[in-house]
């Protein structure tokens, strides 16, 4: 158990709270094999249109349209744009688009029981005992803020949403750099010296220090 005597506690996902496996080998692959069914039958969905035109505005294009305009290709833009995703989650690209659009995939599947989170053993007690010290807890993932809810709403050991106060993703900024933090340390308004972040990856440790 980490003890920790500042006020807040920032945790990653992925490797941290969750078994990376988890997310390679059965998070990926559903969004991957439901993407195209998604994108058919939700379309026009309006979470659907601003996440599929952030895919093309973190591609550099001004919209959706111009986006496949620029791509001069034959195909429609449905299938153009699988064609794209599944480029971006070959590269494990962690653009905010993609993750929007992989959060509602996710969202359908964990809605309807095809899916259920992996959390360590040593979560839920942990999250409970900070939680019951009255520690700010909050995740800061590259995950949407919406798939984050979902995870932890459908974990093996139950819904563990009231023990987060907050969720931060990749619209605040980067994991790898610093200022994403500054953000965080002002929203939850603690000094950053105060916050204790877990995570797996050095580099986004190195940003927060």
């Amino acid at each position: 158990m980490i003890r920790h005597t500042g006020h807040g506690i920032l945790l990653d996902v992925e490797g941290t709270t969750s078994s990376i496996s988890f997310v390679y080998n059965v998070l990926f692959p559903f969004a991957r094999s439901n993407v195209k069914a998604f994108l058919e039958e939700n379309w026009n969905l309006q979470s659907v249109v601003e996440a599929v035109n952030q895919i093309a505005c973190d591609d550099g294009a001004a919209s959706l349209k111009s986006w496949h305009k620029q791509s001069q290709s034959n195909h429609n833009v449905q299938h153009c744009l699988c064609d794209h995703v599944n480029q971006l989650m070959d590269q494990d690209v962690k653009a905010t688009g993609l993750k929007q659009l992989q959060g509602l995939i996710w969202r359908q599947g964990f809605e309807s029981g095809q899916l259920t989170s992996h959390v360590y053993t040593d979560v839920p007690p942990s999250l409970r005992q900070w939680h019951g010290n009255n520690l700010d807890i909050r995740i800061y993932s590259s995950g949407s803020i919406m798939s984050q809810k979902l995870f932890f709403a459908h974990t093996e050991h139950g819904d563990l949403r009231h023990l987060i106060n907050g969720h931060f993703d990749t619209t605040i900024g980067p994991k790898k750099q610093s200022a994403s933090y500054t953000v965080i340390s002002h929203d939850m308004n603690l000094p950053a010296n105060h916050i204790l972040f877990i995570s797996d990856v050095v580099a986004e440790l190195d940003a927060a220090a």
